[in-house]
């Protein structure tokens, strides 16, 4: 039997809440109320993912619909913890209101900050105040649960902040090339934990010199992938276009067709 629920040609947040809680309700969707935080977690992430690959593809209508996803669950969860009594979405905007308000003081009181570094020094002192952090408290706060590109990314971002970190890119170049002369000889002595150990230091060093030249590691690494899809795309295609499979050429000759791919590319 159908809800009593008004149709709109328009809707509003405050349609969207009363949707949820609808589908949450006692006459609602079977699976809408089975639902709790950790079913639906992983849906969270995926939606989240979906609108980065809008944001990458520049496609506004995608973008438009992916955030409408990532509103719903963020009202899917809001709803969950009012109904345990723990807190509204209405407490969650009021949170995020007050936060956004403390943490711009240059904007909403009488603080002076003229370029986008010192708003960021604002933003992490008053974070490390109101938490009562420590330098090493701001590292342990990085979600485990971040990809670890990205999380190790923010670990040295906010060990630089604390003073803790080469002053160019050069200098964490070098450190790299330190970490990589240990692998090899991890490698060369074949220990498998060893290897792992090493293989982790290099990535966390390469991250290191990414974030001195300014450069996002987890979207360089996506380019990276999307590049190597591509150029493999388009070797595949010179096999077969000569009759043969690729699993069945010897890598000498793959890496002529690579190379080759390449320099189609670089003209």
């Amino acid at each position: 039997m159908a809800v009593d629920f008004e149709k709109k040609e328009h809707y509003h947040i405050q349609d969207l809440l009363e949707i949820v809680k609808v589908l949450r309700s006692e006459n609602g969707c079977p699976w809408d109320r089975e639902q709790t935080h950790e079913s639906v977690r992983q849906n969270f992430i995926e939606e989240v993912y979906e609108v980065c690959e809008a944001i990458d593809k520049s496609d506004d209508e995608l973008m438009k619909e992916e955030l409408g996803d990532v509103l719903f669950q963020v009202v899917f969860h809001s709803q969950m913890c009012e109904e345990e009594g723990k807190f509204t979405f209405d407490d969650v905007a009021d949170g995020i209101c007050k936060k956004m308000i403390v943490r711009h003081p240059h904007i909403f009181s009488d603080v002076v900050a003229n370029t986008s570094e010192d708003v960021l020094k604002n933003w992490d002192a008053i974070k490390q105040k109101q938490k009562g952090q420590s330098a090493a408290d701001t590292l342990v706060s990085v979600p485990s649960t971040l990809p670890a590109l990205m999380r190790s990314q923010k670990i040295s971002q906010r060990a630089a902040r604390a003073k803790f970190g080469y002053t160019d890119s050069l200098q964490a170049l070098s450190d790299l090339e330190s970490e990589i002369a240990e692998l090899k000889a991890a490698i060369q002595q074949g220990n498998p934990a060893d290897i792992e150990e090493e293989l982790g230091d290099v990535l966390f060093s390469a991250v290191n010199v990414t974030r001195h030249c300014k450069v996002d590691a987890e979207y360089a690494l996506t380019l990276s992938c999307e590049k190597f899809i591509r150029r493999f795309t388009k070797m595949q295609e010179i096999v077969q276009e000569k009759g043969e499979e690729i699993a069945q050429l010897p890598m000498e000759t793959l890496n002529a067709y690579w190379k080759q791919v390449k320099a189609e590319e670089n003209k």
